[in-house]
């Protein structure tokens, strides 16, 4: 049984409506609560969040029987919560269960003591599809607009750019993804080996540190700073020597973990929990095999390995090797996103860059966003967004498009990018950067989820969470503001008063 939010309040409990903040304090909290709070009090957006919430969370499942689990609103908190602090389980375990003011935006009053479990937040949040989040901050964004007091048909101005998202790896070598691929072939194969009461791996401890013994003896031959040319053709000797004994105890490895999944096999398998463990066995066993080849080639034979045919994560296998070019950032290794922020810095669309280039993305970007914000105007660009196609098409979605060109300019490219509208959109520009800074604080410095999916979810709650800050921040600075005229208006002369 799930409920979108319990309709009775208990004794001790504070409506979230009158839940207060202290206007002094400076931290994260308060304002990312301030938003939740107006989006729980606005009726018609919580009303049209809450049915979507029932619609489209585990919508096979039915809400009306079983054990009770932790309402919809409770994971939406937490989940906002999660990502706008940029904290991890760990944290968001201790603060929904000791957070005094967070556990009453819960619902929960002085005398509830009910607990958050670790596994049971990671589970419910998980629960979200980006897709049902790029629909929630359609709501937020549209609530944003108000309390920044939006013009009624007011035009939107856009700026769009892209940003690395990096992947909680780390740094890939081709001798360290085999390790990697051969510690987890020969942990999980011990482990199923040990539960049916095979011994071949005894000793799986020992020889995973076998495994990384040659992997190391393999490295430090490559450290190698001699001048002459002897000495250079000695080392290069020692290297490849290394590295064919690193492969041969690999390969050693490796068909010792096919025989013990031949011999498990043949004993049947017992449940279907057995057919994904050899799955997973196997897979771990490809990345192996892919490595093994591709170091033979690139140490013994002199290869040069394509781009394409690299892998810089096992375990996330989607991370890419980005190379921007940024000052005392040679290589960032995650995956590219891009976002378009308009002049209230509420963030309209992001789209997930998988193999994708700026050039690839500018109109699709354009395209979402009138589809979500028909209000959208103007949008300018970096120079790595220009194609000539990107100019054509975006005249067609746009009235102002503030694309600079690259190269030399001809003379009607010059009047174009010398025109008024076209100059205040590129000086309003560099805004975006505060933008991607700000997601950057606040959770997409590295993604903590995993796979492209878990990914794909992990910046839409980002996303979702930076515009609720964003309204908590507003409404926050205005209510200040009026605390502040109202306090010079009790300290005004009385003839001021009477005026």
């Amino acid at each position: 049984m799930r409920v979108v939010q319990n309709p009775q309040m208990q004794i001790g409990e504070v409506d979230i409506s009158a839940i207060t903040f202290d206007p002094r304090c400076r931290d994260d909290i308060p304002k990312i609560l301030r938003g939740l709070q107006h989006i729980y009090t606005e009726l018609p957006l919580r009303e049209e969040l809450f049915r979507m919430l029932e619609a489209k969370i585990a919508p096979a499942v039915a809400k009306d029987n079983g054990r009770p689990g932790m309402t919809l609103w409770s994971i939406f908190v937490c989940g906002v919560m999660r990502l706008d602090l940029n904290i991890d389980y760990d944290r968001l375990h201790d603060l929904v269960n000791n957070h005094t003011t967070l556990r009453a935006m819960l619902g929960h009053g002085t005398f509830d003591n009910e607990a958050y479990h670790y596994q049971t937040l990671k589970d419910n949040v998980r629960l979200f599809t980006p897709e049902l989040l790029d629909e929630i901050n359609q709501l937020i964004v549209a609530s944003g607009h108000l309390v920044a007091k939006k013009k009624p048909g007011e035009a939107l101005r856009g700026r769009c750019d892209s940003f690395v998202v990096e992947t909680d790896v780390h740094y890939p070598t081709d001798i360290n993804l085999l390790y990697d691929a051969l510690r987890k072939v020969i942990t999980l194969t011990a482990q199923w080996c040990e539960e049916r009461g095979l011994t071949d791996w005894r000793q799986h401890a020992y020889n995973i540190n076998h495994v990384k013994r040659s992997m190391r003896h393999a490295q430090n031959k490559k450290r190698s700073k001699a001048q002459s040319e002897t000495q250079k053709a000695k080392n290069t000797a020692l290297v490849i020597s290394s590295h064919q004994d690193y492969l041969d105890v690999a390969r050693r490895y490796l068909d010792k973990a096919k025989g013990a999944l031949t011999r498990l096999a043949q004993r049947g398998f017992t449940s279907e929990l057995d057919v994904a463990r050899k799955l997973e066995i196997e897979s771990f066993m490809a990345h192996a095999e892919r490595q093994i080849d591709q170091i033979r080639r690139r140490v013994i034979l002199g290869e040069l390995i394509p781009h394409d045919q690299k892998v810089f994560s096992i375990f996330e296998p989607h991370t890419e090797w980005i190379s921007k070019g940024k000052a005392g950032v040679p290589v960032e290794l995650g995956v590219k996103v891009c976002l378009l922020e308009d002049q209230y810095q509420f963030i309209l669309h992001h789209q997930v860059m998988q193999k994708q280039t700026d050039d690839q993305v500018a109109v699709p970007m354009v395209e979402g966003a009138k589809r979500r914000f028909p209000q959208l105007a103007v949008c300018s660009f970096d120079k790595g967004f220009h194609s000539t196609a990107n100019q054509i098409a975006l005249q067609e979605h746009l009235t102002q498009v503030a694309l600079p060109r690259k190269g030399k300019l001809s003379q009607s490219a010059q009047e174009i990018e010398q025109c008024a509208g076209f100059v205040k959109a590129r000086r309003a520009h560099s805004a975006v950067e505060s933008a991607i800074n700000a997601l950057e604080v606040h959770g997409l410095d590295l993604c903590r989820d995993h796979g492209i999916v878990g990914f794909a979810r992990y910046v839409a709650w980002a996303v979702v969470a930076r515009n609720i800050h964003r309204i908590g921040a507003l409404l926050w600075q205005q209510e200040q503001q009026r605390a502040l005229r109202k306090e010079r208006r009790e300290h005004d002369p009385p003839f001021k008063q009477a005026a």
